[in-house]
């Protein structure tokens, strides 16, 4: 067996040269022109920049991406548009595979950098990585797959490599962003927690209006009566936690006047007063102490408490 390197005619070379910098000069227009991006530095004044590598974001299609073409599309084709790169090149070039993706890490840096400078875009250093790893999906797949003196054969095994070479890529990024990305826990509600502090918890769940709009309180409930404050603490060490409420002021109350603070870590980050009756979901990180202060004639009812965590936790 004999790689298609060996065999290859000078019109074979030539013919790959000429599809290699029309599919560059193709990306580089979608990279630089595409998507309204000269309309979009126009009003651009600022570098926009992330030299922070994390999670590659890429996965599987949805129905949603197809529902939504073409974002749904856009972080994959970061990664699948430059596969044919990754097995033009070294068809033209021989090269070791370090010295390649070296070398197309370092040009997709520069091409970020230019995107930068002009306003035409962002280096992002995710982007360059996820190009890079697509390049390099291509450049195995040439490896493994031109190994006949058949070109149709060369053809037929090389595009069954980059099938499955690009299923096991996106198949372990999931993976990835899966073990790394926190989850919603089960519902709990807040009367099971132990809080520090008393607080009146009406175990009555009766039905009550605000706006003259019937409440059927599922839970629980909590007020604190008139001039009365109640404040209770939850301790979560540090956890990340989603709070969820129901608050407003009863039509039958003496008066308007009620409030319900929500504090995190002694600081205050959500307050509710004499307005109309509220349903709200507050995503908190890192609480260590939780505070719910309830003053005058407010009422919460219903409200629970999910931890996000990891779904290996």
């Amino acid at each position: 067996m004999y790689k298609i390197g060996v065999i290859m005619t000078i019109k074979q070379r030539k013919l790959i040269f000429t599809i290699i910098i029309i599919y560059t000069a193709l990306i580089l227009y979608f990279l630089f022109f595409g998507v309204g991006r000269p309309g979009a530095a126009v009003s651009n004044n600022e570098y926009q920049f992330n030299l922070i590598p994390n999670i590659f974001s890429y996965g599987f299609l949805t129905i949603s991406d197809l529902k939504y073409f073409p974002c749904g599309f856009f972080e994959l084709g970061n990664f699948a548009g430059f596969i044919p790169l990754g097995i033009l090149i070294p068809m033209l070039y021989r090269c070791k595979f370090f010295r390649f993706i070296s070398l197309f890490f370092l040009s997709i840096l520069i091409i970020e950098t230019v995107q930068m400078l002009t306003f035409l875009g962002s280096f992002d250093v995710n982007d360059a990585i996820v190009n890079t790893v697509g390049a390099a999906v291509g450049f195995c797949a040439y490896k493994i797959g031109f190994r006949f003196t058949n070109s149709w054969r060369n053809i037929t095994f090389t595009i069954l490599t980059v099938v499955i070479l690009s299923i096991a890529v996106i198949g372990f990024s999931e993976l990835l962003n899966k073990s790394f990305t926190k989850i919603e826990g089960p519902v709990i509600a807040l009367h099971e927690l132990y809080p520090s502090g008393n607080i009146l918890v009406d175990k009555n769940l009766q039905s009550f209006e605000i706006g003259h709009e019937k409440n059927d309180p599922k839970i629980n409930f909590y007020s604190s009566k008139g001039d009365n404050v109640e404040t209770f603490t939850y301790a979560f060490g540090g956890k990340d936690i989603v709070l969820s409420l129901n608050y407003g002021i009863p039509d039958n109350a003496s008066d308007n006047d009620g409030r319900v603070i929500i504090s995190v870590n002694g600081q205050e980050i959500e307050t509710y007063s004499n307005m109309d009756q509220v349903s709200s979901e507050l995503n908190m990180d890192k609480v260590n102490e939780l505070t719910i202060t309830i003053k005058g004639n407010a009422v919460l009812w219903d409200v629970t408490i999910k931890e996000m965590k990891y779904w290996w936790n």
